[in-house]
C-alpha cells in the first residue's frame, strides 16, 4: 500500500455556490437585500437636496435627519439596552444652547453681549459664556458636556440598580427641571423665547438655498456616520453584553461583569447622540428654546423610535423621519386634526407590527407562507444549504464512502 493509498481522499461530489459562482456568489449574500436598500437610500440622499424646495421643503427634511440623529441613540439605550429615556431633551438642549451660545457670541461681536441680554438689562457677559466665543470649545462643549452628565448621572443611577419606569421617570424629571431652570434664567439664556436670529453658521449662509443644501448634507453626512459607528458598536462584543444586559441583567452580573459601567458607557454614547442632533437643529430651524426640549417633544421622539422599530438602529431613523413627517403633513392639511393621526399612526404599528416598521419585511417573510397556504396558494420551497462532500477512505479494493452523520452509508466501486 502506497502513501497516496494510506491517505484519505474527498469524492467531489458537487460543486459548491463560490465555486461555481465565483464572485457572483461572494456578492450574492442573504445580506443583498440590506445592500441594496443601502446604496437606494444614499442615491435618494444625493438627490433629494436638488428636488425639494430649498427654501421650505429642504429644511424642513433636514430638520427630520436631526430628530434621526437623537432617535439613533435612543434606539442604542432602549433598544439595545433596555434603558427607557424619556428625557433626552436634557442633552439635546445641552447640544442645543452650547452651540447657540457661541453663535449669538459671533453675531455680537468681540467685547460685547447678545441682544436679549441687553433687552434684559445684562450689561456685562457672564463668566460662563466667554470661553463659548471660540468654537472649538462650542463644538467641543457639545461632546463633553453630555458625556460628563451622562455619565455621572449613569454611575449614580445604575450602581444602585436603578431600571425600568424609576429610570424613565428620572430622565423625565431632569428634563422638566433643565426646562424650569432656562426659563428661569431670562437675562442669561433668553428665557421662554431661547436664543434665536442667528445670522450665520460658520460662514454658511443659513438663509440662502445655498445654504440650506449645505446644512444639508453635513446633517446627512453627520448622520451617515453616527449610523456605521452605532452598527460596529451593537456588533462588537460590547453590544452583545448590552443585549445581555437587556434580557438578563442579573445573569449578566453573576458571569462577572459589571452591568452598570455598560450602561454607562451606552446612555453616554446616547446622550452624545442627542446633544449632536441638537447642536444641528440650531442652524437648521434658526432657534433653540425651552419648548423644544420639553417632556412631550422627548416623548414624541421615543414615539417615533416605537413605530420605526426600536430594536433596529435603521428602524429608529426611519421611525424619526416617518413620524415627524407625518406630524407636518396632517398639520398642514388637517389642522384641527393632525394629533388624532398621529395617534392612530402609532396605535396602528403598535398593535399590528409590534418590531416597528424596520420589522415589517421580517413579518411578512415568516407570516407570509401561512397566508398563502390560507388562500390555497403553495408557497414556494426554500433551498435547502450545500452540505459538505463525504470524505472516502480506502478498503481494500474498494473506496468506502464515509457517510456524514445520520447519513446512509454508501459504497463506491
Amino acid at each position: 500500500m502506497t502513501a497516496s493509498e494510506s491517505e484519505p481522499t474527498v469524492v467531489p461530489t458537487g460543486t459548491t455556490a463560490a465555486a461555481k459562482g465565483g464572485w457572483r456568489a461572494r456578492l450574492v449574500t442573504p445580506q443583498l437585500p440590506w445592500r441594496i436598500v443601502f446604496v437606494v437610500v444614499i442615491a435618494v440622499g444625493v438627490i433629494a437636496p436638488y428636488v425639494l424646495d430649498p427654501a421650505f421643503r429642504l429644511p424642513l427634511f433636514t430638520k427630520y435627519l436631526c430628530y434621526a440623529i437623537v432617535g439613533i441613540g435612543i434606539g442604542l439605550a432602549w433598544g439595545h439596552g433596555g434603558m427607557l429615556t424619556l428625557g433626552q431633551g436634557l442633552f439635546v438642549g445641552l447640544g442645543g444652547y452650547s452651540m447657540g451660545m457661541y453663535l449669538k457670541l459671533h453675531d455680537a461681536g468681540p467685547g460685547k453681549v447678545p441682544d436679549f441680554m441687553d433687552w434684559s438689562g445684562v450689561e456685562k457677559l457672564p463668566a460662563f459664556w466667554e470661553p463659548f466665543r471660540s468654537p472649538v470649545v462650542a463644538i467641543a462643549a457639545v461632546i463633553i458636556l453630555p458625556i460628563v452628565v451622562a455619565t455621572l448621572l449613569g454611575l449614580l443611577v445604575f450602581r444602585q440598580r436603578v431600571r425600568g419606569a424609576y429610570f424613565a421617570i428620572l430622565t423625565q424629571a431632569l428634563a422638566a427641571a433643565f426646562v424650569i431652570l432656562l426659563i428661569g434664567q431670562q437675562g442669561y439664556t433668553g428665557g421662554t423665547n431661547g436664543l434665536t436670529n442667528f445670522s450665520g453658521f460658520f460662514g454658511i449662509d443659513t438663509y440662502a438655498d445655498a445654504g440650506h443644501r449645505t446644512l444639508y448634507f453635513i446633517t446627512a453626512g453627520v448622520l451617515l456616520v453616527i449610523f456605521l459607528l452605532l452598527r460596529l458598536v451593537v456588533a462588537s462584543r460590547f453590544g452583545r453584553l448590552l443585549l445581555a444586559i437587556r434580557d438578563g441583567e442579573d445573569r449578566v452580573r453573576f458571569l462577572g461583569y459589571d452591568p452598570t459601567v455598560i450602561k454607562t458607557i451606552a446612555f453616554a454614547i446616547s446622550a452624545v447622540t442627542a446633544s449632536v442632533g441638537g447642536a444641528l437643529i440650531v442652524p437648521v430651524v434658526g432657534i433653540v428654546n425651552p419648548g423644544m426640549l420639553d417632556i412631550v417633544p422627548s416623548i414624541e421622539l421615543v414615539i417615533a423610535v416605537a413605530v420605526g422599530g426600536r430594536y433596529s438602529l435603521a428602524g429608529a431613523i426611519i421611525g424619526a423621519v416617518v413620524v415627524n413627517w407625518a406630524r407636518s403633513t396632517f398639520s398642514e392639511d388637517y389642522p384641527s386634526a393632525w394629533t388624532y393621526f398621529q395617534g392612530a399612526l402609532f396605535i396602528g404599528v403598535i398593535a399590528f407590527l409590534p418590531r416597528g416598521l424596520a420589522g415589517l419585511l421580517k413579518q411578512l417573510r415568516d407570516g407570509g407562507p401561512a397566508l398563502m397556504r390560507k388562500l390555497g396558494i403553495k408557497p414556494p420551497s426554500r433551498p435547502t444549504p450545500p452540505t459538505a462532500p463525504p470524505a472516502v477512505a480506502p478498503a481494500g479494493d474498494q473506496a468506502v464512502v464515509v457517510p456524514e452523520q445520520g447519513a446512509p452509508r454508501q459504497e463506491a466501486v
